[in-house]
Parts: structure tokens; C-alpha cells; sequence
């Protein structure tokens, strides 16, 4: 059974910070992707309709959120 100690300030806000922490590294490393990427992402998706290269990066941003999970998770 769960309990209430998610509901202490140090176990709320540590979780409030792991999640930051993990979103700012997920957002860094998305960023780093669409530079090194020899097209430009968004006007290759969005304006020219390239559906084979949404489905990469989405699948690359799930890979990196799920690696920035088990990285902060342990």
C-alpha cells in the first residue's frame, strides 16, 4: 500500500527537481540532435510533410526520454 510520504516537502520537491532536472537534459540533447542533423527538423517535417523522418525523430525522442528516465531513476 502507498503511503502518505510522497506527501513530505523533502520527498515532493526532490521529485520536482528529478523531473526538472530530467527535462532539462531531455530538452538539451533534443537540441543536439536537430544540430547535428543534417536537415533542418522542423521545416523538413512541418513544411515538406516528411512523415519517414517524424517517425525517427519521434522514435529518437522516446529513446532519449527513456535513457534521461532510467539515468535519473538509477
Amino acid at each position: 500500500m502507498i503511503g502518505i510520504d510522497w506527501l513530505k516537502p523533502e520527498v515532493f520537491f526532490g521529485s520536482m527537481l528529478y523531473a526538472v532536472i530530467g527535462v532539462g537534459i531531455y530538452w538539451i540533447s533534443f537540441v543536439i540532435l536537430d544540430k547535428l542533423s543534417p536537415y533542418n527538423l522542423w521545416d523538413e517535417i512541418v513544411g515538406k510533410k516528411n512523415v519517414a523522418l517524424a517517425i525517427v525523430v519521434g522514435a529518437t525522442a522516446i529513446s532519449i526520454g527513456q535513457i534521461v528516465a532510467a539515468a535519473i531513476h538509477g
